[in-house]
């Protein structure tokens, strides 16, 4: 007997409670950094200081603030900025993983597939990446470069590539001695074939689950760049300026700093829970 589409539904989220929840969350902070002109209810610019501070509108005792989750330090209307701040995380936690992505990808494959002197040449070169302290080596970038959400991508890529350089190096090793690429290599297949063709596919599930854990890492980071003032510019709407704009007015005016704070929370949580449902389901090295 055939299960209706609703029952599918209903099985796979009872199946799958902490990956439905991760793809809610994600899927929620999506919709938000595409449609955010059409979703949020003000312009996240537009100062006005008689708002200013405004406490939410279901908190406020005299009744007279319009805005859901009340208002900064110049009367700008939190919800549309935490809405239009998505865009921001978004942008950086997705370019950022692709160009690590990228680099780290080629790498690992390179030195995972040639040995010898290039893998020895490309480990070295991530050993020194991981010798320096990620927020001392942003600092002086940033601080050479100056700010912008490309910089903080640009920064981003070019030191967490180690990370799939590494992963994607180990699993290269151990593949490459299998027979069905030694049995490509007798025949003649070319280096380029065997690692597109052969290897690269079975390293491809790890990839993305390494990705969309990165995605969440990205995320938190680029808050932290921008609340120590390295990240985007103050005059775009960002989760980590909010936060930087709100840590005078904390126990003033809460919300200030709690409803960044809580998107940050969410989305990061949504990504995670995310790419752990995607290691139980695409990682064979922990399937029983």
């Amino acid at each position: 007997m055939k299960r209706n589409p609703v029952e599918n539904v209903w099985r796979f989220i009872k199946k799958n409670p902490s990956g439905v929840l991760g793809m809610l969350l994600v899927l929620v902070t999506v919709t938000c950094a595409l449609f955010a002109p059409l979703i949020a209810p003000h312009d996240p610019t537009a100062a006005s200081l008689s708002d200013r501070l405004a406490p939410p509108s279901w908190a406020d005792e005299t009744g007279e603030s319009e805005f859901i989750l009340g208002a900064d330090q110049l009367g700008r209307d939190l919800l549309s900025r935490i809405i239009h701040g998505a865009s921001i995380s978004l942008q950086v936690g997705f370019f950022g993983v692709l160009l690590a992505m990228v680099i780290g990808t080629v790498l690992g494959l390179l030195a995972g597939y040639f040995g010898k002197w290039l893998d020895d040449f490309i480990m070295r070169a991530a050993d020194v990446q991981l010798a320096f302290p990620f927020i001392l080596f942003a600092i002086v970038i940033m601080s050479v470069l100056g700010t912008g959400i490309w910089k903080i991508i640009i920064l981003l890529g070019i030191t967490y590539w180690v990370g799939f350089a590494r992963l994607i190096r180990g699993q290269v090793i151990s593949i490459k001695s299998l027979e069905y690429v030694e049995a490509a290599k007798a025949v003649g297949t070319p280096n380029l074939g065997i690692i597109v063709k052969h290897i690269f596919p079975n390293v491809l599930s790890s990839i993305l689950v390494l990705a969309t854990l990165f995605t969440a890492e990205f995320i938190l980071l680029e808050a932290s760049l921008t609340f120590l003032g390295l990240g985007v510019d103050p005059s775009i709407p960002s989760w980590g300026g909010m936060l930087s704009d709100s840590r005078n007015y904390i126990s003033s005016a809460w919300w200030t700093a709690t409803f960044p704070g809580f998107a940050i929370m969410l989305t990061v949580l949504g990504f995670n829970l995310l790419g752990d449902w995607l290691r139980d389901k695409l990682d064979p090295n922990i399937k029983v």
